[in-house]
Parts: structure tokens; C-alpha cells; sequence
């Protein structure tokens, strides 16, 4: 059985400081347990790098500022933090969560005098997915709720309140027996997995959601990149669920996720194959692991 993360041994950099990993606490008044006025970052270390560090500290930033607040650290303090804990934790490949959020010094929906506190804290973290479901393709559930549109939510923010209903969705999946599932939009346009973005291969063409309600990922941007430095063109659109039955591979991408191939999708099916597995390579070879 794995170790609860609040009972593991380690530093973690909060607020200007590394402190050790059982005293990193908040009350239970705070401002971003109660409303969800927190934002976060995943990122992932090879061989004692942080890969895009620089572009994961930024979205940090846009994401604090799509929730009305301004973190109190420079981008360069922040990128020095999530190397010093690294470091701290004695880890070569591993996660980091750096994460920020409203405080205790006000409790209601306004809280404008709450002191934003800061985060990063690091740990071992092997593949997302099981290693052998991941080679042959994971499946995944249909998810019944859908990314909301721009008009109501701050879609592009990595923000805590955004993932309420990917752990609903998730856990409904794995209930069924599924990897994750797929998310819909508000139109009932493809959108995104639980924590991963969608690509789906049709006549030696990848196909992708425009991602004008979630997150356009640092992953999602990085494979593309790889897919057209082998010359495979790249169509950005609309896609509706009916159009999944005329794709011949998916995959899906994310820092946690990386690249990992998709061999079913409720009642659609998939074949991993080149486009899949040679991407999923270029990847590895690029960040080392």
C-alpha cells in the first residue's frame, strides 16, 4: 500500500522556505479548500531536469491572474524553487506540484485581503498509466460532464475548480474497468481527457481539438512540434463523437500522461501503430527518459 502524502518523508518549498514535508500545512479555513481559488502546475523531471520548466512557471502565473490574483514571487524565484526542491528530495526523475492559493485571513466568497501562499513540492512518480495497458492502448469511458464553456468558467487557467468533475469522471471510469474517459465540450465537441489531451489519426493525418474551452497543453504543443518535424500534417478542428468511428489510431498526451496510445473509446476501437508508437519514442528520447 503506498504512503499517504501527507505522511511521507522529504522538503517541501512553501512560501520563501523548504521546510520539512509533515510541517507543510494549512488551515482548515482556507480560503482555496472552501471556494477552489487555487491554481497548480504539473511538471516532470529526467535525469535531474525539469522539462519546459520555464513555460509550466509562466502558465502558473496566467493562471493565478485568470483568478484575480498575483503571486508574490518572480517567475525566476519560482523556477529556483521547484529546482531547490528537486534537489532537496534527492530526485533525479521524478513529479512537481508547485501550487498557489488564497489563505485563511478572510472566509466567504470575497477575499480580497487573503495572503496568496505558494508551493512546490516533489515526489517520485512513475508511469500514469499501467505500463503494459499503456504499450497495447488504455481504454476509455464516455464521461457524462462536459468542459464548460469560456463564458462561465476560466477554461484556460490550470485551476483546482476546473478538475472537480475530471475526478468524477475518472473515478466513474475506473469503476467500469476503464483507464479514464473522454470529456465532451459544451457543444458536445470532443474535447480532452480526465488530465490529457486528445489526437486521433486518420490517413496518415493527425486530428486534434481546438482547445478553446481547456487547456492547450505544453505536452499537447511539444508533440505536435515532434509530428511535424516528421513531416505529418496537423488539423486543428471541430471534432464530434460520431467522427471517431474513421480514425484508425488516438492517443492522448500530458505531462503525467506523456504519450500514451488509446485503443478504445466506449463503443470505438483503435489500433496503435506508427504514427502512435513513433511519437510516443520521440517523446522519450527528447526529455531522456
Amino acid at each position: 500500500m503506498s504512503i499517504a502524502f501527507d505522511q511521507r518523508d522529504g522538503f517541501i518549498w512553501m512560501n520563501g522556505e523548504m521546510v520539512p514535508w509533515a510541517d507543510a500545512k494549512v488551515h482548515v479555513l482556507t480560503h482555496g479548500l472552501h471556494y477552489a481559488s487555487s491554481v497548480f502546475e504539473g511538471e516532470r523531471a529526467y535525469g535531474g531536469a525539469i522539462f519546459k520548466l520555464h513555460e509550466h512557471t509562466e502558465r502558473l502565473f496566467y493562471s493565478a491572474k485568470e483568478l484575480g490574483f498575483t503571486l508574490p514571487y518572480s517567475v525566476e524565484e519560482i523556477n529556483a524553487a521547484c529546482e531547490a526542491t528537486l534537489k532537496a528530495n534527492n530526485l533525479i526523475d521524478g513529479y512537481l506540484r508547485p501550487v498557489a492559493w488564497r489563505g485563511s485571513e478572510m472566509m466567504g466568497v470575497s477575499a480580497q485581503n487573503n495572503r496568496i501562499n505558494v508551493a512546490v513540492a516533489a515526489w517520485e512518480w512513475p508511469s500514469y498509466f499501467d505500463p503494459e495497458e499503456r504499450l497495447k492502448g488504455i481504454r476509455l469511458d464516455m464521461a457524462k460532464y462536459r468542459r464548460p464553456s469560456p463564458e462561465t468558467a476560466p477554461c484556460h487557467a490550470k485551476a483546482a475548480g476546473l478538475y472537480m468533475i475530471c475526478t468524477l469522471s475518472k473515478h466513474e471510469a475506473e469503476g467500469k474497468g476503464y483507464a479514464d474517459a473522454m470529456m465532451l465540450d459544451y457543444r458536445g465537441q470532443v474535447a480532452e481527457a480526465t488530465g490529457a489531451n486528445m489526437f486521433f489519426v486518420k490517413d496518415g493525418v493527425i486530428h486534434t481539438p481546438t482547445p478553446d474551452c481547456f487547456l492547450d497543453g505544453i505536452t499537447r504543443r511539444t508533440v505536435m512540434d515532434l509530428a511535424r518535424q516528421r513531416g505529418i500534417e496537423i488539423i486543428e478542428r471541430a471534432i464530434m463523437p460520431d467522427e471517431l468511428e474513421g480514425f484508425s489510431e488516438c492517443f492522448i498526451t500530458g505531462t503525467a500522461a506523456e504519450v500514451t496510445p488509446v485503443s478504445e473509446i466506449g463503443p470505438y476501437r483503435f489500433t496503435p501503430s506508427d504514427i502512435s508508437k513513433n511519437l510516443m519514442s520521440d517523446y522519450a528520447a527528447l526529455v531522456g527518459a
